[in-house]
């Protein structure tokens, strides 16, 4: 019996990793739509995190033939994962962790301006030189050149958004593992200069299908043909902000690890490290044919390649190796996914039922987070049970500290 359940459309397939995992019917739907899209090659593989999103399913690889479809690679452009294993364990860690939360939240800014103005506290106010140095060195000048086709993309904010970690569902946690080694893991992407570009080449699409007159059964499924001007525009936007994302994670990993040290003392963290994207589109090889391959949450699992499959705030999380499954088109999931909206998850849970959920983790225990607890999510457990012949699990980490915006 194969791993995987089958979903026919009308004009496609849909190969689903979810046995054990609820899909609801919306994403089911996002699914059939894109599986009928006359450019994917083989079929379109759903993640047992699936779950609707805007524009297209989270949690879906989408693998196309000479077009690309900006609302399926979204606007959080290069978001992913990074962990780093110390040389710290548990007994070097204090019985109070709320000054390792505070000193992690001091030296990475997180959250947003507030409603009515004021200045961004989740960019830098004044950019340090190491982060000016990296956005020189490694990205202004590319920026400038695709800033000269589409000036819109220029408004935007970008280098103090380098090293920056932004709000939702992205986060610093400080991990342990099963042999009680600590770990610091986060999560975030390529931030509002993302956004900007996300959502400019979406619009961009529709127009296109707009100029052309093709009729489509999402307009989130505007796409851009391969061997057009905007095509071409677009890949290297992408490739620009996924490279941002990249450097991003990077930067808040030595803030991070700088402000550990200050706080417990001296230690190295070089022994292991994994830097991965999970909101992406690249060029990649399957079943003889060169492909771009769109991956809607969900990480690149080939055979060997480490990965990470974050739990929810107070569940646990993976450092999974890839088994390089070619039905899965090498990818498996990106977190437990959301069993609920947000919305739902702030009218059904309480503060007090979030305390409960979170005993044990030092974090945020407040009525802004609430579309974050752990209820919100699916059951991690079964999302790893599903996808057991596209991964296998490295290391078990239990969260200590959550930082969220």
């Amino acid at each position: 019996m194969s791993s995987y359940e089958v979903m026919n459309t009308s004009a496609g397939l849909v190969k689903m990793w979810t046995r054990g995992v609820p899909v609801e019917d919306a994403a089911k739907e996002q699914l059939r739509n894109v599986a009928s899209m006359p450019f994917i090659h083989k079929w379109v593989a759903a993640m047992p995190d699936v779950h609707w999103g805007m524009g297209a399913t989270i949690g879906s690889v989408i693998p196309t033939k000479a077009a690309i479809i900006p609302a399926a690679v979204g606007v959080d452009l290069g978001c992913g994962m990074m962990a780093v294993r110390t040389s710290l364990s548990a007994s070097d860690l204090p019985d109070s962790l709320r000054g390792v939360r505070r000193a992690i939240e001091k030296a990475v800014p997180h959250g947003r301006s507030p409603k009515r103005g004021g200045r961004d506290k989740g960019a830098w106010g004044n950019v340090p030189d190491e982060v000016a140095e990296v956005w020189t060195s490694e990205l202004a000048a590319d920026f400038e050149r695709i800033c000269v086709k589409h000036p819109k993309v220029a408004k935007s904010n970008h280098v103090a958004h380098l090293g920056t970690l932004g709000t939702g569902n992205h986060f610093i946690e400080v991990c342990l593992d099963e042999s009680d080694a600590v770990w610091v893991m986060l999560h975030s992407g390529s931030r509002g200069v993302g956004n900007r570009i996300g959502t400019y080449f979406i619009n961009l699409a529709k127009e296109e299908m707009r100029r052309w007159h093709i009729d489509l059964v999402d307009r989130n499924l505007a796409y851009l043909p391969e061997g057009t001007e905007y095509f071409d525009d677009y890949v290297e936007a992408v490739d620009w902000a996924q490279r941002f994302a990249r450097l991003n994670r990077e930067q808040m990993m030595r803030a991070t690890l700088r402000a550990l040290r200050e706080e417990l003392g001296p230690f190295r963290a070089d022994s292991l490290a994994v830097n991965c994207h999970h909101n992406y589109v690249a060029r990649e090889h399957h079943y003889g044919e060169d492909v771009y391959v769109t991956r809607k949450g969900a990480v690149r699992a080939g055979r060997g390649e480490l990965g990470i499959i974050p739990g929810s705030m107070g569940t646990r999380s993976y450092i999974v190796r890839g088994k390089g499954n070619e039905e899965s088109f090498c990818s498996c999931s990106h977190g437990a996914g959301r069993a609920m909206s947000r919305t739902e998850a702030k009218r059904r849970f309480r503060v007090e039922d979030h305390i409960k959920a979170t005993e044990g983790v030092e974090c945020r225990k407040d009525a802004a987070v609430i579309d974050e607890t752990p209820m919100a999510y699916k059951d991690i457990e079964a999302v790893m049970a599903a996808q057991e012949d596209l991964v296998e699990v490295v290391h078990t980490l239990r969260q200590q500290v959550c930082v969220k915006g």
